[in-house]
């Protein structure tokens, strides 16, 4: 996500739209007593849609403590709390997670699940920019599964049947090492100003990157595009490539460590993120969201329909929609989807809530169909227009 892979208002009312190494062991027999995955006997776990097909939650906590593991990949430790995430569910039900190539993109993680079915290795649940979830559903990857919260996510916000389900998400923003630039720049016009030359940066490429193709969507909305037309977009990095000031290293936290990336359009989970840890290395790392291109995405999560691990798998979705799991969501600064619900019965971090990068207004967000025309125009366009 990161190499190539972000406070709200109303989010019941939004419509949203919106990483894998080869070669792996097979998977391993089931124990005895056990259905497939571990589940109780008389059931596969790869088939169960909601905790009560296990009997309950305790009963698939039950059946993922059999299996003993859950394979993830594309989950940075420095994205949205993921490192705190995964500290907080081993401990709390002792099962291993294999966290593999971590700064993998959304497109990786649905290789993934394509070229490792019937590995152990495959991953067992996905977490991926909208238009990826959108595509992986078409294409029959995920199994339907509604967590025990399912009633209090918003209907726009999930795939009807489970397949995926929005989950946190963030704003586009411009991140800028203050002491290394002079003056910061604090809109997507800013940035084609001279004195930033070779110093704009991407996280990832946008053809994969749910990150990347939000940054270039908001672009759009700065210089006179809309969502049915993401072309704007496209010919603002153009620009910025002619002008000598994009700069075609991915973002990562090592390359802000060391210099090569002054400046980044990020989520603005990742680049607030990374401000606390800069400042440790005597780096003051300043966020902004950008006026002329205000754009907002959730990332879904989806469990892969031939998951090595299905109960664990399951039980990783419970725990990511729990109140606990929401808050260190908002613990690494982005917005859960279950901020407002959680706004209303009391349930919310308010300390972290009251972290958060500050933005005015209400976002629009585009339909599928916008979304995936918008892909369509990258695919064929965004190496022409970052080329030489």
């Amino acid at each position: 996500m990161i190499a190539s892979r972000v406070r709200f208002a109303g989010l019941a009312a939004l419509l949203l739209v919106g990483t894998a190494a080869c070669g792996a062991a097979p998977t391993t027999a089931a124990p005895s007593g056990t259905a497939s995955g571990g589940s109780p006997a008389g059931m596969d776990a790869r088939t169960a849609t909601s905790a009560a097909d296990f009997g309950g939650l305790d009963k698939l906590v039950e059946a993922a403590k059999k299996e003993g593991k859950l394979h993830v990949i594309a989950l940075p430790p420095d994205w949205a709390n993921y490192g705190k995430i995964i500290e907080t569910f081993t401990a709390k039900y002792g099962i291993e997670i294999e966290s593999e190539t971590p700064d993998a993109s959304s497109a990786d993680e649905i290789n993934a699940v394509k070229t490792r079915k019937g590995q152990d290795r495959a991953p067992d649940v996905l977490d991926l920019g909208q238009s990826f979830a959108i595509s992986g559903a078409a294409e029959g990857l995920f199994a339907p599964y509604k967590v025990q919260t399912w009633d209090r996510i918003p209907a726009n916000q999930k795939e009807p049947t489970g397949l995926w389900t929005n989950d946190y998400g963030g704003y586009v923003s411009i991140g800028c090492d203050a002491k290394k630039i002079s003056k910061c720049p604090e809109t997507f016009a800013d940035l084609l100003k001279p004195e930033y030359k070779g110093k704009v940066a991407l996280n990832g490429n946008p053809t994969k990157s749910g990150s990347a193709f939000a940054g270039v969507y908001a672009a759009a909305l700065a210089n006179g595009g809309s969502f049915d037309d993401i072309q704007p977009g496209l010919d603002f990095f153009k620009k910025l490539k002619e002008s000598g000031n994009f700069n075609p290293v991915e973002t990562t936290p090592a390359t802000i460590e060391k210099g090569e990336t002054q400046i980044s359009i990020d989520w603005d989970y990742n680049n607030a993120a990374y401000a606390p840890r800069m400042a440790a290395k005597g780096i003051d790392w300043k966020t902004v969201v950008p006026t002329d291109g205000k754009y907002f995405q959730l990332y879904a999560q989806a469990i892969n329909k031939d998951a090595p691990h299905p109960a664990a798998a399951r039980l990783w979705q419970e725990f990511l929609y729990s109140a606990e799991g929401q808050n260190l969501y908002l613990g690494g600064f982005a917005r859960p989807v279950l901020l407002p619900a959680m706004q209303a019965d009391g349930t919310v971090d308010k300390a972290a809530e009251a972290n958060l990068p500050p933005v005015e207004g209400e976002p629009a967000f585009p339909t599928e169909a916008q979304v995936n025309k918008a892909k369509e125009i990258l695919a064929t366009g965004w190496g022409a227009a970052v080329a030489g």
